[in-house]
């Protein structure tokens, strides 16, 4: 079964709108968990919009499952994590301007600074990811550069207008995870995911986990987070395609 990693971010943005304490993302972890969440993200950008040092340093000390710690690959944020230990890191682009985070990163125009990053992350023992757009040279550079797994930016696809976009985006995530596979990555998506499009998206041969953030916690805001979490497990294995049928 395809894990599925809460991203709780947007938890933080409302706190962070009040600049009060609450909602606590710890809580929201914990209650995510409890509602079958198999890991937790949480991005630490470099703008501190949303999640602040403090934050994932009481994550760390209370996530039970997995913590993955999207990130920049800035000198500042790297010391941070090294610090931390999150049970994976996943090196994203990011710009201040963007509402949230625009397209995949560009392994092969940053191969210098992201192979630098992997390989101090690595030598902490954290697994680490890089978020990607599902095109065959930035796969290959991934492997390249050491990562242990990529995660397919699904923006492309959430966004896809009409049926034959959308037929040609999920073309090339399932062209993308097999090439990906195929040398030895794992693979994970992300970005843009909901209760409806993610079906199709759990049907692809080889990927790992879905991380999934805006669409659980806007589901939160109305039924409660562990609810949330645990109506977009039953979806995912609702469609999950049953193995002896492969």
């Amino acid at each position: 079964m395809i894990r599925l990693g809460v991203n709780i971010d947007h938890v933080a943005t409302v706190r962070q709108a009040r600049r009060a304490h609450e909602p606590d993302p710890v809580a929201a972890a914990i209650l995510a968990t409890l509602g079958g969440a198999d890991g937790i993200t949480i991005h630490l950008r470099e703008d501190r919009r949303h999640i602040q040092d403090r934050d994932v340093f009481l994550l760390r000390d209370t996530v039970t499952t997995r913590l993955n710690l999207e990130m920049a690959a800035y000198d500042e944020i790297v010391a941070i994590a090294l610090k931390v230990k999150p049970d994976e890191a996943t090196l994203v682009p990011e710009k201040r301007q963007e509402l949230t985070t625009e397209g995949g990163l560009d392994v092969i125009a940053n191969m210098a600074s992201v192979t630098g990053a992997v390989e101090q992350l690595k030598g902490a023992g954290i697994h680490v990811s890089l978020f990607i757009d599902p095109e065959p040279g930035q796969v290959e550079a991934s492997h390249k550069v050491g990562a242990h797994a990529i995660e397919f930016q699904t923006a492309s696809y959430s966004e896809a207008k009409g049926e034959a976009a959308l037929a040609r985006e999920l073309e090339k995530l399932r062209t993308a995870a097999a090439h990906a596979t195929g040398i030895g990555l794992h693979v994970h998506m992300g970005h843009g995911l909901n209760y409806w499009n993610v079906q199709p998206i759990v049907r692809i041969a080889g990927v790992e986990e879905l991380n999934i953030g805006h669409s659980i916690v806007s589901r939160a805001v109305l039924v409660g987070m562990e609810r949330a979490v645990r109506e977009m497990k039953q979806v995912m294995q609702e469609h999950y395609p049953n193995p002896r049928r492969a």
